[in-house]
Parts: C-alpha cells; sequence; structure tokens
C-alpha cells in the first residue's frame, strides 16, 4: 500500500488533502486513482488507512477509514554523528531512521570539513530525507535531526543517557554486549535511553574523545578494521537494534 506523510496538525480532520511534493508524488509518479487505498503516517505515531475520493491538477482528497497509534520503541536511541562531506549524511539519516533512531544530531567536530552556520538550508533538506525514510521502511515515528553542534555544544547541554556509547579505535574498548550485559545485571532490565558518538573521518581529536568519555561515554570496539564513519554508524546502530530486541524478547 503506498505511503504518504503529512504532519499532525493537518491529520486531524476525517478529510485529508495532500498537496505539494505529496501530491506530485501521488498523482505522477504513482498515479493513484478514486478509490485506490493508501496509508498516511504522520510521523508522531498515527498511521491512518485513507481513500482516495478524488484529485485536482495539484491536490488529492483522501477520506479517512482508519485511524491506528502505533507505540514508539520501548528504547530511545540518539545517534551523535560528526558530518561527513558530500550527501553521505543524507544516507546516514536514512539508515538510521531505518533502524529505530530517534534522535540524529549532526557534529561538526575538529576534523569535519563542514563549519557552523554553512549552508543553513541543510537542516530543512536533512529532515526531509528523515520524512521520504520513514515512508519507505512505514514506521509511524519521524525521527528529529537536529540543528549542527560542535561536540563540546552539545556536553554542555548535560543530558543524561542510561547508556552513552562512542565508538573507538583505541585500545580498551569493549565490545557493545559487555555493557549491555553490565547494565542488565545491575538494574534488572534493559536501558531505555542510550546515544553512539560517531567520529568523522580521522576519528573524533583525543581532546574530543577525552571530552566525550569524561562525560560519561563507554567506549565500544568494532572490530579490527576501521570503518569509513558511515559504516560505523550503520554497524553501530544494527548492532544496538539486535541487543535491544534481544533483550526485550527475554
Amino acid at each position: 500500500m503506498p505511503r504518504f506523510f503529512l504532519p499532525p496538525e493537518r491529520c486531524k480532520d476525517p478529510t485529508l488533502f495532500l498537496t505539494g511534493r505529496e501530491a506530485h508524488h501521488a498523482l505522477h509518479v504513482l498515479r493513484v486513482r478514486r478509490g485506490q487505498r493508501i496509508t498516511v503516517l504522520d510521523g508522531a505515531g498515527q498511521e491512518l488507512t485513507c481513500d482516495v475520493d478524488g484529485s485536482d491538477r495539484d491536490k488529492v482528497r483522501l477520506q479517512v477509514i482508519e485511524r491506528r497509534f502505533i507505540p514508539p520503541l520501548p528504547w530511545q536511541v540518539t545517534l551523535l554523528q560528526a558530518v561527513p562531506k558530500g550527501k553521505l549524511f543524507e544516507s546516514i539519516i536514512q539508515k538510521a531512521t531505518e533502524l529505530g533512531a530517534c534522535r540524529i544530531v549532526p557534529l561538526v567536530a575538529e576534523r569535519v570539513v563542514m563549519r557552523l552556520g554553512e549552508k543553513p538550508e541543510k537542516a530543512g533538506k536533512w529532515q526531509s530525507v528523515a520524512v521520504e525514510a520513514i515512508k519507505q521502511c512505514g514506521s509511524a515515528w519521524v525521527p528529529q535531526v537536529e540543528t549542527p553542534v560542535t561536540p563540546a555544544q552539545f556536553l554542555a547541554r548535560k543530558e543524561h543517557f542510561d547508556l552513552p556509547l562512542i565508538a573507538s579505535l583505541q585500545p580498551g574498548a569493549q565490545h557493545p554486549r559487555g555493557y549491555f550485559t553490565s547494565f542488565l545485571a545491575q538494574h534488572g532490565l534493559p536501558p531505555k535511553t542510550l546515544c553512539v558518538w560517531i567520529g568523522p573521518e580521522g576519528d573524533f581529536t583525543p581532546d574530543e574523545v577525552a571530552a566525550i568519555q569524561s562525560a560519561g561515554a563507554l567506549p565500544i570496539t568494532l572490530g579490527r578494521l576501521v570503518l569509513r564513519t558511515e559504516t560505523a554508524s550503520l554497524y553501530c546502530l544494527s548492532v544496538l537494534n539486535y541487543e535491544l530486541q534481544s533483550l526485550s524478547a527475554t
């Protein structure tokens, strides 16, 4: 069933309207027709089953058949990702959305080419990428893509996470399972809030690593091979998903 997105404030009535890019995609790419059943996601937990009731040149009218609330995952994972060159960050957002991240924080670390304040339109573009990703994977929740910050700026917020992690190339880093096992033994239940820090090509600087770990982040190994930053984020989120789902199933 084709999926479309409308923000929550446009999903309140029994009759909904697709406009703009969503209408163009419906009419000229998918070529929906009157009577066809589609799904509308609002990115805040609602999944609406709708019938196409009619269309104009730039608008599609929908009738809501059923509303369902999809609860969020029982855990919240924040990806703290150093911004890579080019359009790689868009791919990272797509994969992070598919892997259930609830928030993506772009980091302008010392070894990142992008500077704070450059190309402010990127923030809106990045959020649009997340919206497109939920339509592809069927998630009822769109992750929040924040505006870029430096690692120091994020640390200054003093946000608390049950299990903060950092991908590390340094000796002494553990497999993530070790930290999950320790957390479960200590608390009797899986962590509910997690974050993982992913550095840029060349990794975070020693000073950045020291600051992040001083704030409580635990170093995890990604294996013997050195991964590119976009591979590292995919690896970490996949491992976290596996461990969290495994613990939730027991």
